[in-house]
């Protein structure tokens, strides 16, 4: 048994499938008992709201909640995901919102975009939901030197920087494509540019190389205290200028003009 096997989360190994319903409602059920990972998702719920200019007045909707708590910090938020599940208000594919033209503020997400098997037919949903001057925040894996180390040996999903956007899905959370978000909009900037005019990259923010690692994610014990979560935090501070070579996460934000 190797370390990883040691270190894995027994409630975990007994899950049935990674698009069962109820692994959603588990995960749920290991961020709030696992406060460095809960402090982990507050800081970037927090990144979301920031870029998505939140006020109780305006109509945000989450896609992909899962097993996430955003709507305990910010009530108004419309929570959604593809699978049934109880916590969220809508179930549908983040390819068919069933929203108006024009009558969303804005939509966030949280590590949804790589599990996404037609991002073009989702971003034309997005320039056609939001409203102008519209915002989609979103934080996904990075394709950073670090990033794609740790994605490449150390975890279950895909991470595939030479595919194509689109993929065959087998399952809504099984079937992903890590590096997606990097094939989109870096390696494929000019051509999403040239699809999607109406939607213009603001911002891309690669960050959080070493706290979600600490915090053992969904399916890893935690590996440091939570008391410890703010000399992480600030060494990934001190270590910013080079977050472009170890970030594991990026920030992207999209603008619809």
């Amino acid at each position: 048994m190797g370390l990883l096997d040691k270190l894995k989360l027994p409630e975990v190994d007994n899950a049935a499938s990674l698009d069962d319903a109820a692994l959603s409602q588990l995960h749920r059920q290991i961020i709030t008992k696992k406060k460095f990972l809960r402090r982990v998702y507050e800081d970037f719920y927090q990144e979301m709201m920031d870029a998505a200019s939140f006020s109780r007045d305006k109509f945000i909707l989450e896609l992909g909640s899962g097993g996430g708590f955003l709507k305990e910090l910010y009530p108004t938020i419309i929570t959604s995901d593809v699978l049934q599940l109880p916590s969220v208000d809508k179930i549908f594919s983040a390819t068919a919102m069933p929203f108006d033209d024009q009558s969303l503020d804005a939509i966030v997400m949280i590590d949804v975009l790589h599990h996404i098997p037609n991002v073009r037919a989702f971003f034309r949903e997005a320039a056609r939901c939001l409203k102008p001057g519209g915002r989609v925040a979103m934080i996904e894996p990075a394709n950073t030197c670090w990033g794609r180390f740790i994605y490449t040996h150390f975890h279950h999903e895909g991470f595939d920087p030479a595919a194509r956007w689109e993929f065959q899905s087998q399952g809504p959370l099984s079937t992903a494509n890590g590096a997606l978000p990097w094939i989109v909009f870096c390696r494929d900037r000019r051509q999403f540019e040239s699809e999607f005019p109406s939607l213009q990259i603001m911002n891309i923010r690669h960050h959080t190389p070493f706290r979600y690692l600490f915090s053992g994610g969904l399916t890893l014990r935690q590996l440091a205290p939570t008391c410890s979560y703010p000399i992480f935090k600030g060494l990934e501070f001190c270590l910013s200028p080079l977050s472009g070579f170890l970030g594991m996460f990026q920030t992207i934000i999209l603008e619809k003009k």
